[in-house]
C-alpha cells in the first residue's frame, strides 16, 4: 500500500470567506538570500546516525537552494572532500570545523563554532 501525501493547512480548518485562497507553505519558500554579513551560520561536528563517522555541519543558512548549493560546493572544494546541501544545512564529510569556520569568516559570513 502506497502512502498518500497529506496536505498541511497549518491550522486552517474551514473558511467562509468567498475570496479565501490558501497559500501552501511550500510556495513561500522562494525567499531572497540574505547578504553574507547578515547570515548567522553555526559550524559544528556531528556523528549521530552516521556509524561513528564524523561530519561537519553548517546550519542556519537562509535563502535560495541554489545559493546554498553554491556555498556547499565552495566549501567542499576548499576542503577537498565530499558532502551535501539541503534544507538550509551543509554537510561536509570529515572533521573540518576550524577550516570551514575560517573560510566562512573570510567570505564575510557571521559564523560561530559550536562544541
Amino acid at each position: 500500500m502506497a502512502k498518500q501525501k497529506k496536505q498541511r493547512y497549518d491550522g486552517v480548518v474551514y473558511s467562509t470567506a468567498d475570496d479565501f485562497d490558501y497559500r501552501n507553505s511550500e510556495e513561500t519558500l522562494d525567499q531572497e538570500t540574505l547578504p553574507n554579513e547578515k547570515q548567522r551560520l553555526r559550524v559544528l561536528l556531528d556523528k549521530k546516525a552516521r556509524k561513528g563517522k564524523v561530519v561537519t555541519l553548517v546550519e542556519g543558512f537562509s535563502g535560495k537552494e541554489e545559493d546554498l548549493a553554491d556555498l556547499a560546493k565552495t566549501l567542499k572544494q576548499k576542503c577537498g572532500v565530499g558532502g551535501s546541501a539541503k534544507d538550509g544545512e551543509i554537510l561536509i564529510q570529515g572533521d573540518f570545523k576550524q577550516k570551514i569556520f575560517d573560510i566562512l569568516l573570510q567570505m564575510g559570513y557571521k559564523a560561530k563554532c559550536i562544541g
